[in-house]
């Protein structure tokens, strides 16, 4: 089935089931099958139809179930005779895919008698005594499941006042998507498209939100002796906050006291509740009758083209703020971040001129006039200069002058310890393994690392999900986001205390391409989406779920162009909420340092990072005159390319580096962070030379190297290079004499180095919590499974 067929098919099945007003009620078997039907197979990553059309079948499974009950458990109960027949028949590829579909239909199924609970539970308690990603995942499910069976529907209720930001005391977390899209792959057309797609989905009020949780929190406990339909035409005419703020504090207190005891204590309040809203409703209306679902809402999202204009992190910051405007999450002014603005009103734009004034004040505040404002500052132009970006301020406050805080250039030691300890809780193995220097081991690290480290993460109120869609440039721009955000947090801490940052990536290209499977080196080596090209070798269910989206939002765009009166149906923020929401288990890419060395002595040099391709290029690309003892060997006239010199660690699996240095005359260089395959998933640069073809050793004229630490540089006056990073044109470097690449350093780790190395002078080793930690700073991309081997 083609894809404008099947999507013509599936949006005519939700056109059908709105026009009806509720869902029918679908057969076992058709559930069976469609469950069948989603799931990944071998072939999937070399036929690109395929897997498309398990995106939207997946898509459309859930949809079938959302607003049926009924169809709801039924679906629960194909998902866990498949997981226990996969289990028996060991067949791990299907666990994974299954056990995310089985934990989403929990979070929206109205009720889910105790004996299923109890099944699902002890399930993934059995997946521990599997190798990872098998046990993290099931480990993380695990306790989901339990707290869930001791407070029915906690899932859906934390997930939605969390992602709806609900005003509330006992759950204070908040959590925002931020969606960033590379310009030079969505056309203004492509980006309208997907900006309307995520403003449909929002279109419900909190006071909605508000009723649909204390609905599902009522259901999921009271089962069936709840009044469903009664109890939702109740809510829609009351005060419905009141019962709002019952539900949470009845519900995060149970969680407290433990399960021993929630059981009862959430019952009887919640059956109180329930009487006390429909006492007013005729016996013959709050008949006991079908439960009521209540949907599943998309989280907020905000769409941005990644422009130069944009910076995200201020983005992130002005949503903090927003966020923190209550006494509750009142901001320390201490915390605050000069370079993001002072407060949510008067965020100073990215390219306003600074002016710095020379200060004639004692600076003691007793000092200061009474009448209006002398100092030089008030000379200025303040109409030109302040009045575009600062709030209007009271009449009273502009005569005096306000004293700004200075900036702490020493951090605290609480600021210390909360910058690395992302570094300590997540790059660190068992206590008796140490973290500097090169990694013990070259396998990618992956997945959550949380039954491996005695060291408790702080808990963060806020969490912000970056999504980045694009090719490899999109992702190389984000490690450089991430790279700068981590040294200003060095320098002065504000986000990292405020903020859990977990990153996305979707790849989207201009124009895909089907390979065979005979050609999986050359289709990452020629894919423009690198990285996403691996994730879906190593995630099946990331591929078919994620990858697929980045092929279908060209075509869903053409489509809503061809058919503009076409039911709008959203698709794009349904997949983008799904994956923010299951995709749990990061995968690590180290970000590599490069320094950069031009060919004129008046030119810096300068220092940037790369995440996933290097390229090196010789522009001037022409004949010259070939040494004397190359004439002599090969009878050559000329010779092509430019003269470099490669120093480099060679890197080995027994760990003993060797350093090698060599001349040699190329033509240009790939360096390349992600593995051509999964056979050769080394954590380590691949570097690719193209030798001059009269000395190649090989019919493709390619020289490989694989290495952490490279140096190459140019020994020919006349020849220079040129050096793009991570396929990025606005990234490129003309007139280069030389690059430099080692593994970025965290900065967190720098910071406690620099507080141990005055402790132990004249020592050079690591000391204190730095010998636990990782060097390297790298990117955490999450996925569904991160690395199945």
């Amino acid at each position: 089935m083609t894809f404008q067929a099947l999507w013509d098919n599936t949006g005519r099945l939700l056109n059908m089931e709105s026009k009806a007003g509720c869902v029918p009620t679908v057969p076992e078997r058709e559930l069976y099958r469609s469950v069948q039907a989603v799931l990944p197979r071998e072939t999937d990553i070399h036929q690109s139809p395929d897997c498309l059309n398990k995106g939207i079948l997946r898509w459309t499974l859930h949809k079938k179930v959302q607003n049926s009950p009924t169809n709801s458990l039924s679906l629960l109960w194909v998902l866990i005779k498949e997981l226990e027949k996969a289990e028996r028949w060991d067949s791990l590829e299907y666990v994974i895919p299954l056990l995310h579909t089985l934990m989403y239909a929990i979070i929206q199924t109205a009720y889910i008698p105790d004996d299923l609970y109890k099944r699902v539970y002890d399930f993934c308690k059995r997946l521990l005594t599997y190798p990872q990603p098998y046990c993290t995942v099931g480990l993380s499910y695990s306790r989901r499941i339990k707290s869930e069976r001791s407070v029915p529907g906690l899932l859906y209720q934390r997930m939605v006042v969390a992602e709806q930001r609900l005003k509330n005391e006992p759950y204070p977390f908040q959590e925002r998507i931020f969606v960033l899209a590379d310009p030079e792959v969505f056309s203004v057309s492509l980006a309208q498209v997907v900006l309307a797609d995520i403003e449909a989905a929002s279109s419900s009020s909190p006071i909605d939100h508000m009723r649909h949780v204390v609905q599902h929190s009522i259901q999921a406990t009271l089962g069936e002796q709840c009044h469903g339909a009664p109890l939702a035409n109740t809510l829609k005419d009351i005060d419905v906050e009141p019962h709002f703020q019952d539900v949470m504090a009845t519900a995060e207190r149970c969680v407290e006291e433990g399960c021993g005891r929630a059981g009862g204590a959430l019952k009887g309040r919640l059956q109180q509740l329930h009487g006390d809203i429909v006492a007013g409703v005729n016996s013959e209306a709050a008949s006991v009758g079908p439960l009521f679902n209540c949907p599943l809402p998309n989280p907020e999202m905000s769409f941005h083209l990644w422009t130069e204009e944009l910076d995200i992190w201020r983005e992130v910051a002005k949503w903090l703020r927003s966020s923190s405007s209550s006494e509750q999450f009142s901001l320390i002014p201490e915390h605050e971040d000069p370079e993001l603005g002072d407060s949510s009103g008067d965020l100073m734009p990215p390219d306003m001129t600074r002016f710095s004034v020379m200060s004639n004040d004692s600076g003691i505040e007793r000092d200061l006039p009474h009448g209006g404002d002398a100092s030089p500052v008030a000379l200025l132009d303040s109409g030109s200069m302040s009045a575009s970006w600062e709030p209007c301020k009271s009449e009273q406050e502009s005569v005096r002058l306000s004293r700004r805080g200075g900036m702490k250039v020493k951090p605290s030691v609480k600021d210390s310890v909360a910058l690395m300890q992302d570094t300590l809780e997540g790059h660190t193995g068992p206590l008796g393994s140490r973290g500097g220097g090169r990694e013990a081991t070259l396998q990618r690290r992956a997945g959550s690392n949380a039954t491996q480290t005695p060291f408790s993460r702080q808990q963060r109120l806020f969490t912000a999900r970056i999504v980045v869609m694009g090719g490899d440039s999109i992702v190389g721009r984000l490690a450089k986001a991430y790279y700068c955000l981590r040294k200003r947090e060095a320098r002065r801490i504000f986000l990292t205390m405020k903020v859990n940052l977990q990153f996305y990536y979707i790849p989207v290209c201009a124009a895909s391409t089907t390979t065979s499977s005979d050609k999986e080196n050359h289709q990452l080596k020629q894919s423009p989406c690198t990285l996403g090209a691996y994730l879906s070798i190593v995630d099946p269910w990331y591929n078919c779920n994620v990858s697929s989206l980045g092929c279908m939002i060209p075509k869903l765009a053409k489509m809503q162009q061809t058919n503009p009166s076409r039911l709008k149906e959203p698709f794009v923020s349904d997949v983008i909420s799904y994956y923010v929401r299951m995709a749990q288990q990061p995968v690590y890419f180290n970000i590599y340092f490069v320094k950069i060395t031009f060919t004129s002595m008046t030119k810096e040099p300068v220092e940037d990072v790369f995440l996933t391709h290097l390229e090196v290029g010789v522009p001037d690309l022409r004949h010259s005159q070939a040494p004397m003892r190359e004439k002599q060997k090969k009878s050559v006239a000329d010779v092509c390319g430019a003269l470099v010199c490669i120093s480099y660690k060679k890197v080995t699996l027994s760990g003993r580096d060797t350093d090698r240095g060599l001349p040699m005359r190329t033509t240009g260089a790939y360096i390349n962070a992600i593995p051509f395959s999964t056979k050769e998933d080394l954590n380590c640069l691949t570097l690719t030379l193209k030798e001059w073809p009269a000395k190649a050793k090989n019919s493709n004229g390619e020289f490989k190297i694989r290495s952490n630490n490279i140096k190459m540089r140019s020994l020919e006056s006349q020849s220079s290079l040129r050096v793009t990073l991570d396929r990025d044109c606005q990234r490129t470097y003309n007139d280069v004499q030389s690059i430099e690449i080692v593994p970025c350093l965290d900065p967190g780790y720098c910071v406690q180095k620099n507080m141990m190395s005055k402790m132990n002078l004249g020592e050079d080793k690591d000391a204190g919590l730095s010998k636990y930690m990782s060097k390297g700073l790298p990117l955490p991309v999450n996925t569904f499974a991160s690395i199945i081997n």
